[in-house]
């Protein structure tokens, strides 16, 4: 009997996982394969530790064509250059192409760094949006600790993560103070939010007054409402936005170190292609994670496009958090199941989302049940524990990924027992969700 042919776009947090727990779910049943540009995979969440030499880049990798391998996955280190989605086709940047039958896009984003005049790697600021990029970031941090000066951190217009800008913040904080310098480093945070703490979640519990209080203890201002116009060498030209949009001040900050979030787009394969993403090339999904227009396209994570949790003076996007980009890896395994059963698609993923921002000597956690409000669910705390919750997550992630692991049985009833659900529990009084713009 023919078996279809499942290919995964992308190896990251959703697209490796999603590989995992798709064979796991379908067994020999589908034929399923992951295109990814390179062998390596990289745990995206301890690069702000990469980036002042806390973690080696070699210990947060793992090799994934062996792994994949020992799951009876195929895997293809080539990235994917186009999708033909009428001729169920996909274009290899090596020149060949590949079918399918069943497509999920995990593809992460593209950085948007340049549609800020000198921002990004290749402009006046560091990164830490790539592996790559925080090691980069590691060696002007060096050279900055030598001749120390003021530092601004944040997340531009646009931007949809914003926990990582509040991490380095506070991570260079602590790794400054250990170096006996940090009274040599005016420190500012620069925003699109409208105010600290919103994440582009409308905030979660308490996490304006959380970061807020956490910001005074460490002596670092903060400008929301921020536009970053333009970045010189050692000069950044921000706008600070009222709430009527209109400009109200602007501000010149000197800097000898910088690391600012860029917006994202979709990635290049699969922007522009009608039916399939919106203007800014994410992918549109409906409430089983399937593409309207092209019902055998599925898609998680970063490259989906999910509306503002409202609207703010500067452009703020909805961040798409690890535990909520696994529940929807869950809601796919679990749809193409059905399809294959011959019925329609039924699982809704939860969003749920439960995150630790790490600040090296503490940090901020919550738990969003679902991630976009109104919510069943809206903590948030603070203390040092988080710290070391983070670091045991990094190396139980990690473990996973070496394993081939989607969900061992015992993080399963762990998330039970605290009411962490990937799927969401759909009654018939529940309310159905529109197609996502």
């Amino acid at each position: 009997m023919n078996r279809p042919t499942i290919v995964i776009i992308g190896a990251g947090l959703g697209g490796a996982i999603a590989a995992f727990d798709i064979s796991h779910t379908l067994g020999d049943r589908a034929r399923v394969v992951v295109v990814s540009r390179g062998d390596i995979f990289h745990f995206t969440p301890s690069n702000p530790w990469v980036a002042v030499h806390w973690r080696k880049k070699a210990a947060i990798e793992v090799s994934l064509p062996e792994v994949m391998k020992r799951k009876g996955v195929e895997f293809i280190g080539v990235g994917a250059s186009g999708i033909r989605p009428h001729e169920k086709g996909i274009d290899l940047s090596d020149g060949r192409t590949l079918h399918y039958d069943y497509l999920v896009i995990a593809t992460g984003p593209e950085l948007a760094f340049d549609e800020i005049p000198g921002l990004g790697p290749d402009g006046h600021t560091v990164s830490i949006c790539h592996v790559d990029h925080a090691v980069e970031a590691a060696a002007a941090f060096d050279r900055f600790v030598e001749n120390p000066g003021p530092i601004v951190v944040g997340a531009v217009q646009g931007a949809s993560c914003f926990g990582p800008a509040y991490e380095f913040a506070m991570i260079l904080d602590t790794e400054l103070r250990r170096r006996k310098v940090r009274d040599k480093v005016p420190m500012t945070f620069v925003t699109s939010e409208p105010y600290i703490g919103h994440l582009g979640l409308d905030g979660v519990g308490d996490t304006k007054g959380l970061l807020e209080s956490e910001m005074r203890q460490r002596h670092i201002k903060w400008i929301t409402n921020a536009k970053v116009k333009s970045v010189d060498a050692g000069m950044m030209h921000v706008e600070e936005v009222g709430e009527d949009g209109a400009v109200k001040t602007t501000h010149d900050l000197p800097f000898a170190y910088s690391m600012m979030l860029p917006a994202f787009r979709g990635v290049e394969a699969v922007r522009g292609v009608e039916g399939l993403t919106n203007p800014r090339g994410f992918v549109l999904v409906d409430k089983h994670q399937r593409n309207p227009t092209w019902p055998d396209i599925f898609a998680l994570g970063v490259c989906i496009a999910i509306p503002p949790t409202g609207p703010t003076p500067v452009p703020v996007g909805v961040p798409k958090t690890g535990f909520m980009i696994e529940s929807m890896v869950s809601a796919i395994s679990a749809n193409l199941k059905n399809i294959l059963d011959g019925r329609e698609p039924s699982n809704e993923a939860s969003w749920n989302a439960i995150c630790l921002a790490d600040f090296g000597d503490g940090g901020v956690a919550f738990m969003a049940q679902p991630q976009i409000p109104p919510r069943n669910i809206n903590w948030s705390a603070s203390g040092r524990w988080v710290h070391t919750a983070k670091v045991a997550f990094e190396g139980y992630f990690l473990h996973k990924v070496r394993k081939g692991q989607a969900e061992p049985i015992y993080e399963k009833l762990a998330l039970d027992l605290i009411g962490a659900h990937k799927l969401r529990r759909v009654t018939k009084s529940s309310p159905t969700p529109e197609t996502l713009p």
